[in-house]
């Protein structure tokens, strides 16, 4: 890599084992950086090392709690006042989401928000993953490198040679995101109609499509508590699909996920390790995305095009 000293990766204190990947794979030690605690849970960063005149990865997905964003912002604020030539936040999982329009009246809109602590901290670009809505990219004034978990589910999905393949969206919302994965792999799709009685809570489903005597791979960008997947796959199992995985690119999983992928007629179900999983459950796999995001970075520092990288 040309310029070899001119960049440095350092990471938050919960996205370190993906940090310390990135960095394997880009042959570069991992920064020296120190988060102090106090005893009332507020806590301090330091750069240990000269980031003057120098591009600054900071890797930090900002999954719950609260303390991951604030972690990151900062960092990117003593980034700033230590004279980094520019900063760029690596941002795997992209916290709040979610939350981008008022879908109701009188909500906030938490994924610009965040944005805005974001440029107001000083990034000059963002690095991501899978957003859940492609138009909080439009939400920051700094480029942003939008990447795809598809880049190694797709090739681990052809891996296992499944015949009568048929893609399934959980919902109409991510129809686009599921259809894309049915074009690349030259298979039907399907979409699951689900009503909600509140947030988090599945009310009713339908599957428009056929299931019967097919193995049928569910798509989605994150899984949380689990209840849309489980109950998609119950209703397409109940309705003589021969098996069903799912794959999706943000491993949530809170509250009882664990339990009811474990209870589900899933066979699998494929993450790629964006956020750390701790909860053991034989059905859950993961997938490094650290070569993807070592590639990315060394693009950035080289000025490369990224999107050759893309597979869809």
């Amino acid at each position: 890599m040309s310029e070899k000293n001119s960049f440095l990766v350092f990471s938050g204190t919960n996205t370190r084992y993906l940090a310390e990947k990135i960095c394997a794979s880009l042959g570069c030690p991992l920064g020296n950086l120190v988060v102090t605690r106090f005893s009332d849970g507020e806590f301090a960063v330091s750069y240990e090392e000269s980031i003057r005149g120098r591009d600054v990865f900071l890797v930090q997905s900002t999954f719950p709690n609260s303390d991951n964003l604030m972690e990151l912002l900062l960092m990117i604020d003593a980034a700033k006042r230590a004279s980094a030539r520019h900063i760029i936040a690596v941002i795997p999982y992209f916290g709040w989401a979610r939350q981008d329009r008022k879908d109701k009246p009188r909500v906030s809109i938490g994924a610009k928000l965040v944005a805005d602590l974001l440029s107001v901290a000083g990034i000059d670009r963002l690095i991501t993953m899978d957003l859940h809505a492609d138009q909080i990219q439009g939400f920051f004034d700094v480029p942003v490198d939008h990447l795809y978990a598809s880049g190694v589910i797709l090739p681990y999905l052809q891996s296992l040679h499944l015949k009568d393949l048929v893609i399934a969206s959980p919902d109409v919302g991510g129809s686009k995101r599921a259809n894309t994965y049915a074009k690349y792999l030259g298979c039907p799709l399907v979409l699951c109609n689900k009503t909600r009685a509140r947030a988090n809570v599945v009310d009713s489903m339908q599957i428009i499509g056929e299931v019967k005597d097919k193995n049928v791979v569910i798509v989605d960008d994150m899984v949380d508590t689990a209840g849309t997947i489980a109950k998609a796959a119950d209703i397409m199992k109940a309705a003589g699909a021969k098996s069903v995985r799912a794959c999706a690119s943000h491993c949530v999983m809170s509250g009882p996920a664990s339990e009811r992928v474990q209870g589900s007629a899933l066979e699998e179900i494929v993450f790629t390790d964006s956020i750390p999983y701790s909860n053991r459950c034989a059905k859950v796999k993961q997938l490094s995305v650290a070569d993807m995001i070592a590639e990315t970075i060394r693009r950035v520092v080289e000025n490369e095009s990224i999107s050759s990288q893309y597979l869809v």
